[in-house]
């Protein structure tokens, strides 16, 4: 009778951990970019509107995340120009484009999608980020 409630432990126990890494998310870093913001690499001369963002190679995957929608939020600071840049909201954007070259976050917001999570001036901000 002990195996069957271990087992039912231990199955417990992997399903919270489960649970936790589906809400918690991935940290990163993320930077933004100012409009215009067509053409992109997704969508052409096509509006997509201001809640969207470029990936950065971290999750691009030659494309296949063109599409995808994150929920962003901030969780501090890179520098010390902007101690304490976060506004404590999170953003949900539109993957539209790629990062260029030499991209310096793993996600490149809007400006206007950056201004909601943190204060512009930061310029790069630690981030936990999850695909919805």
């Amino acid at each position: 009778m002990a195996i069957p409630k271990a087992t039912s432990i231990v199955l417990a126990m992997v399903l919270t951990l489960a649970m936790v890494s589906l809400v918690a998310g991935t940290t990163g870093y993320a930077t933004f970019y100012t409009p215009s913001y067509t053409p992109s690499a997704c969508y052409g001369y096509q509006d997509m509107g201001t809640m969207i963002a470029a990936a950065s190679d971290v999750f691009w995957n030659g494309g296949a995340a063109c599409g995808d929608r994150y929920v962003v939020s901030c969780k501090g600071g890179t520098n010390e120009g902007v101690p304490h840049p976060c506004t404590g909201r999170s953003v949900t954007v539109q993957i539209v484009d790629l990062c260029p070259a030499g991209c310096q976050g793993t996600i490149d917001l809007s400006q206007d999608a950056f201004a909601i999570i943190a204060d512009p001036d930061a310029g790069k901000v630690e981030i936990e980020y999850r695909r919805i």
